[in-house]
C-alpha cells in the first residue's frame, strides 16, 4: 500500500482491469473497508437467523445510496470554508476534495483519505451497534454499506484511470463523473450512477447546454491547500 503521488498515465495508455485492480489494492482505503466487510459478513454469519426486514435493509440502502452520495459531494466535499469565532473551518475532506479537482489524475487523490476512518469507523460500528432494533439488522447495514464503500472507491479510482469504457452503463457513470471535472463542477455530483439523484435534485443538465466552468479545477476559485 502507498500514497505516493502517481498520476493514470503511470498505467500506460492501455490500461487493463486486471492491471487497474493491481493499482488499487496498493492504496490504504480498500483494505480498511475491505476488513470491515469480511468482518460483518463474519458476524452476520456467526449471528445467524434471517428474517424479512434483512432483505429490506439492503433494498432501502440501494435505492437511497445515490442521495446520499450526492449529500455528501454536494455539502461535504464541495464544502466553502467558513471564518466561524474567529477560526477557518476546513475539514480535511474538503481540502483534499479541492485538490483532486485540481489533479484528477493524481491517483492517491481518488481515494478516501487514510485520517478519515479514525472517525468513520468508528461511526459505523457506532451505527451498526445502536441504531437498529437487532443486531442482526444492524450487521446487514454494516455490510451493505461497506460493500458500496468499495463500489464507491472502485468506480471513482477507475474512471480517473484510462481506462476505457466497454458498456454502456459504465460508460454513461464515467461521462457523467468526467463532465463534472471538465465541464462544471456544479452539476454531475453522483460517481457510481448517472441519472438518479442529480436528477432528483436537478444538478442533471443536458451537457451541451451548460457552459465550462472557469473554476472546476479551482473549487470557489480558491487556490489547492498543501496536503
Amino acid at each position: 500500500m502507498t500514497s505516493t503521488r502517481h498520476t493514470s498515465s503511470a498505467f500506460g495508455r492501455d490500461v487493463t482491469l486486471g492491471g487497474a485492480a493491481r493499482e488499487f489494492v496498493r492504496h490504504p482505503s480498500p483494505w480498511v473497508i475491505g476488513a470491515l466487510f469480511a468482518g460483518a459478513v463474519t458476524a452476520r454469519i456467526a449471528v445467524g437467523v434471517s428474517t424479512w426486514p434483512d432483505a429490506l435493509v439492503p433494498l432501502v440502502m440501494l435505492a437511497l445510496f445515490p442521495v446520499l452520495e450526492w449529500i455528501i459531494h454536494v455539502f461535504v466535499l464541495h464544502w466553502r470554508p467558513k471564518r466561524v469565532a474567529g477560526l477557518t473551518v476546513d475539514p480535511l475532506l474538503a481540502r483534499k476534495h479541492r485538490a483532486h479537482h485540481g489533479d484528477p489524475r493524481n491517483i492517491p487523490l481518488d481515494f478516501i483519505p487514510a485520517p478519515v476512518f479514525v472517525w468513520l469507523v468508528p461511526l459505523l460500528l457506532a451505527i451498526t451497534a445502536f441504531a437498529f432494533p437487532r443486531i442482526e439488522l444492524g450487521l446487514t447495514f454494516l455490510i451493505v454499506i461497506t460493500a458500496l464503500g468499495l463500489a464507491y472507491e472502485w468506480t471513482h479510482f477507475l474512471i480517473h484511470t484510462d481506462y476505457k469504457p466497454k458498456t454502456a452503463l459504465y460508460k454513461a457513470t464515467w461521462r457523467h463523473h468526467r463532465n463534472h471535472h471538465y465541464r462544471n463542477e456544479h452539476y454531475w455530483f453522483t460517481v457510481t450512477t448517472s441519472g438518479t439523484a442529480d436528477r432528483i435534485f436537478g444538478t442533471e443538465p443536458t451537457p451541451d447546454t451548460v457552459e465550462k466552468s472557469p473554476t472546476a479545477k479551482r473549487l470557489h476559485g480558491l487556490d489547492i491547500a498543501s496536503t
